[in-house]
């Protein structure tokens, strides 16, 4: 894996908003940017416009964190975990607690 690829799976995981869309999807796959945003507001109480959560797909889209079929003429999302965002979680493991490298 890449720095860049490394770069671009922490920064989707750095925002909680990212983390509770990634939650949602992973209850629920092939969801709307309608039900995302509906369940935004059901799950936390918090109300963002479609476009803001569509800036956060597009950033865990870019990251491989999710991926987006068609279903008619609506996009879907779906929580896209492979391999390369395991070694990614993995790799805080390499770190002794004082900072050392193992």
């Amino acid at each position: 894996m890449t720095d860049d690829q490394l770069d671009l799976i922490f920064k989707a995981l750095s925002d909680s908003t990212r983390r509770r869309i990634i939650d949602h999807l992973s209850k629920q796959p092939a969801q709307s940017l309608f039900e995302v945003c509906a369940a935004s507001v059901a799950e936390d109480g918090i109300a963002l416009s479609r476009q803001t959560i569509s800036q956060h797909l597009a950033v865990l889209e870019k990251a491989g964190l999710i991926e987006t079929t068609w279903k008619g003429r609506t996009k879907a999302h779906s929580l896209s975990v492979n391999e390369d965002h395991i070694a990614a979680a993995a790799w805080l493991v390499n770190y002794k607690q004082n900072g050392e490298k193992t």
